[in-house]
């Protein structure tokens, strides 16, 4: 099939299926062993046939003969419909991929000499994406001869995870990088997930 002059879109195209199909499971005739344990087109057990018994079963039933386990002794085979299985799967693995999590990080930025007023602003943004449960990252960046006096950050990102400890846990411990001091928090017991 490949290079049937319909193109080199379709090439790429079959070229892209076959791949999908041949990575993971060989079909009908690229099984080579001599004997292996089949499945019926039903679920049901055969057991030990030839390479070319289970060929025959799989045609009589017009469907697929699937490799399923290549690594047992002998293969184990199923007759299937082989588009349908491929289709299900990928199925199953887009509808698992959308059942994962993705914890959101967002960050809030401060200096050493920000104010009162200003800190509590940027920390009930914190609290509010905390409890959509979402990562906050605090960062104090140090501008100048600020970086030798650490301290003055210390202090502020903790009284910032205390002012959020009833809704998050320290995941990072303040930490000096650069010009930066910076501090991860996650959600912790009262928040809710997303």
């Amino acid at each position: 099939m490949p290079g049937t002059g319909d193109g080199p879109v379709f090439d790429s195209i079959y070229q892209e299926e076959s791949l999908i199909s041949t990575i993971n499971y060989r079909v009908n005739e690229a099984i080579r062993v001599p004997e292996v344990r089949l499945i019926g087109p039903n679920g049901e057990n055969i057991g030990v046939v030839s390479i070319q018994e289970a060929l025959r079963i799989s045609q009589d039933a017009e469907l697929d003969l699937v490799e399923v386990a290549p690594a047992a002794e002998p293969p184990v085979c199923r007759v299937m419909d082989f588009g349908k299985f491929i289709y299900e799967r990928t199925k199953k693995e887009r509808e698992a991929r959308k059942a994962q999590t993705k914890i959101e990080v967002k960050e809030i930025r401060l200096r050493p000499k920000t104010n009162e007023h200003h800190r509590d602003l940027k920390v009930r943004d914190a609290r509010r994406w905390l409890e959509a449960g979402m990562k906050v990252k605090v960062r104090i960046r140090f501008r100048g001869r600020e970086i030798t006096y650490p301290e003055i950050a210390l202090t502020d990102l903790k009284e910032i995870a205390e002012d959020l400890s009833d809704l998050a846990i320290v995941e990072q411990a303040p930490a000096l990088e650069g010009r930066t001091m910076l501090m991860v928090l996650a959600p912790g017991k009262g928040a809710k997930k997303k």
